[in-house]
């Protein structure tokens, strides 16, 4: 069989070629349509090689295009022929442009077009633009999408019908919903496919309100949607969690007969799982006569959101091909939902099984899980195989390794990911300003926002967010104070709630309670349930009952099941030896079945995360950790150590009885495991659950000093580096 690599064969005498036409048009040409394969095509292109007949431009630009839209594959022979063609016509140009749109490289789209407008005689037609644009939508090249716009325009075919339905497509893509919808408003003749452009921008600009009135516009202007316009509607109901007007849809589309598709089924899928319908879901899952891995997906991820992980796990293994996609949906579920642990299971099993290989999403979950845990062995890991594979470090992997670095303990490793990376854009700046104040360097996370201003890059309210934590860690009020004060007239950045419940924190921590509370009397929405919290927290550091009392109140309003505001008003009136009221407020949490979250704590040895729960004796080696913990006892007296009874918040009468419960405090049980499992050499890195409590604190301190180790908290709020005696929070958490 003669192919591309062959020498091409001479054109034969031209009027036996004439006498032949119609007979080799009619035999070769109708063969064409027939093909099934790649394979039938490249005979078919060695024939018309031998007659010649593959260098009249009407029969070439019929193989051409059976090629190009024909798969992936045959799209790469295709460019091949066309590269062969002496003089190929426009609409050889157009099928090329429009396969390579639709195509994993929409890219060479444009490199087509440039080339088409460089050789070719004639200009671009009505035919040509649509395809470009769509490229220029895959891509989301927004500039690029102008430019070809704007020469439209030039060529008098701004107005033409499918070069406005591509437009409106191409803005709503590109995130320009005003001018997506100036463009729809000036179609004269609007038809399905207009309606339904303008109906998804609007559905995947998160503007779910204008598709679905949209489509009741539709409805009004007697146009017939069909499965395209439901499958926008649909995204536009899972996205505003509208499951009622999503069951109207359904009967809607089979009220009207509408074709239903493998797609339109998926949409409707993913519809009932977002909704939180998940036995619509189910039904529907099972009368599916097709179904892909989006399908599957779907399921997996609706139960995981619904919380039920076996179930999501059970559609996981029976999914008969899995794509990374379903990896994603399950470490990534995992992950969100306090699962780390599991998450982390799953990544490991997905590098043993090599069905699919990590991707960016996957990769992400996994360093968030890390950072959950404090794995810095596996996080370390992921981040020497991001660069052994060459993975591209975008802004997400950044922002995850940082994140990761520093709530692992290792926050040097995290400012070195840092000023690795020339181009950051503002979520990478933030996360080392977050990573910053979390270790107690408030100022150094403040001269980060300078430099990230000299930088050009705009802080957000993200931003602001973790710079006043970092003031409220390192105890920096007159900072904070006006850093808040000039986030919007300076930054343009509209102080939230969020921000508020930071600058609260900021003054309670520091003792400025009145002033909080000021603050709170005159924000300009009704505080929020994290304002509040903030100033409870900071009640309970300086035990202002009436405050307490107040702020417990008001939570309990917008959240009528936080158990975390009962347990802090309980711990204000046990350290105040109000003992009467801490059995009223146990008893209101018996009766309305609220159980205070147990304090728990995790220690990473030789890879392995360990964890321990107060007066825990299930580890294997809980009779040595109990011995080790006897010995800090012992050791901790000899330099003068006297256990802080008063960091017992329940009633216990016997002295004896008060030192032995502090000493069974999960910390202290993990870092008595990373004693006897751990070289002097290697630090000691635990999370905790809770807040650390202030006897723990101590001890920490003091067996740094007293065995020479270094030891890394992460609690629930910051980060505690305990060396030497000393601890990086100066005494100020």
């Amino acid at each position: 069989m003669e192919t591309l690599s062959a020498p091409l064969i001479s054109l034969p005498n031209r009027s036996i070629a004439n006498n032949n036409l119609h007979f080799r048009n009619h035999q070769i040409l109708s063969t064409i349509d027939q093909c099934s394969s790649g394979k039938q095509l490249k005979q078919v292109h060695a024939q018309m090689l031998r007659t010649g007949l593959f260098f009249d431009p009407f029969s070439a630009s019929k193989l051409i295009a059976a090629s190009a839209l024909k798969s992936s594959s045959t799209l790469e022979y295709a460019r091949d022929m066309f590269d062969q063609i002496p003089h190929p016509n426009l609409y050889t140009w157009n099928t090329l442009i429009r396969a390579y749109a639709s195509s994993p490289d929409p890219f060479q789209s444009f490199m087509i077009f440039l080339a088409l407008l460089d050789e070719y005689d004639d200009l671009p037609n009505n035919f040509t633009f649509p395809f470009v644009i769509k490229a220029a939508s895959e891509l989301k090249a927004s500039r690029v999408g102008r430019a070809v716009h704007g020469m439209a325009i030039k060529l008098s075919l701004g107005m033409d019908q499918y070069i406005l339905n591509s437009l409106v497509r191409f803005y709503g893509a590109c995130g320009d919903l005003n001018m997506a919808e100036r463009l729809f408003e000036g179609i004269s003749c609007k038809d399905v496919v207009s309606w339904n452009s303008m109906i998804s921008a609007f559905a995947q600009g998160n503007c779910p309100e204008d598709a679905l009135e949209l489509f009741l516009k539709m409805e009004g202007a007697n146009v017939m949607p069909n499965s395209v316009t439901m499958v926008g509607v649909l995204s536009a109901c899972a996205k505003k969690l509208d499951l009622e007007f999503g069951r109207w849809v359904c009967s809607y589309i089979e009220r009207k007969e509408i074709r239903v598709d493998l797609t339109l089924c998926n949409a409707m899928l993913d519809m009932y799982a977002k909704c939180g319908s998940i036995g619509d879901a189910e039904k529907l899952f099972d009368e599916m006569p097709e179904r892909d891995v989006f399908s599957w997906t779907t399921m997996l991820d609706g139960y995981a959101k619904m919380g039920d992980f076996n179930a999501a796990r059970k559609v996981f293994d029976e999914m008969p091909v899995k794509e990374i996609a379903a990896w994603n949906a399950l470490i990534s579920a995992y992950e969100r939902n306090g699962k780390p642990k599991e998450a982390l299971a799953t990544f490991n099993e997905l590098q043993l099984s090599k069905i699919a290989k990590p991707d960016e999403v996957t990769l992400v979950s996994s360093l968030s899980a890390c950072a959950q845990l404090g794995t810095i062995d596996l996080g370390g890991w992921i981040h020497v195989y991001i660069k052994r594979e060459g993975i591209n470090l975008n802004g997400h992997l950044i922002t995850s390794l940082i994140d990761m670095y520093a709530k692992c303990g290792a926050l040097e490793k995290a400012l070195e990911v840092f000023y690795a990376v020339e181009e950051k854009d503002v979520y990478v700046w933030s996360a080392m300003i977050a990573g910053l104040g979390m270790h107690g360097r408030g100022k150094a996370a403040i001269e980060l926002l300078f430099k990230m201003q000299e930088a050009k890059v705009k802080p957000n309210d993200v931003t602001f967010m973790n710079v006043l934590c970092a003031c409220s860690h390192a105890g920096l009020v007159d900072e904070g104070r006006a850093l808040f004060h000039e986030m919007e007239p300076v930054y343009g950045v509209v102080p939230g709630a969020k921000h508020y419940a930071c600058m609260v924190d900021i003054l309670g921590r520091a003792g400025f309670l009145e002033e909080a509370m000021e603050l709170i009397n005159e924000m300009p929405t009704t505080p929020s349930a994290s304002v509040w919290g903030a100033l409870l927290g900071a009640c309970s550091l300086h035990m202002n009952v009436e405050l307490a009392e107040l702020a417990s109140d008001q939570l309990l309003k917008l959240e009528p099941r936080n158990h975390g505001a009962i347990v802090l008003l309980s711990n204000v009136y046990a350290k105040t030896g109000r003992w009467d009221k801490v059995s009223e407020l146990r008893k209101l949490m018996r009766d309305s079945e609220l159980k205070k979250e147990p304090g728990c704590s995790s220690v990473e040895v030789n890879g392995i995360v360990h964890e321990f729960l107060v007066g825990d004796n299930s580890h294997p080696l809980s009779r040595d950790i109990y011995s080790k913990l006897d010995e800090i006892a012992a050791k901790l007296k000899s330099v003068g150590y006297e256990p802080n009874k008063s960091h017992l918040l329940q009633l216990i009468e016997e002295d004896d009885v008060k030192e032995h419960a502090l000493s069974l405090h999960s910390e202290k049980l993990a870092i008595a495991f990373g004693l006897i499992s751990l070289a002097p050499s290697q630090p000691i890195r635990v999370v905790k659950n809770l807040r650390i409590c202030g006897d723990c604190h101590e001890v920490a301190k003091l067996i740094s000093r007293v065995y020479n180790q270094d030891i890394l908290v992460q609690d629930r709020y910051r980060f505690h580096h305990f060396r030497d005696g000393h601890c990086s929070c100066m005494d100020y958490w």
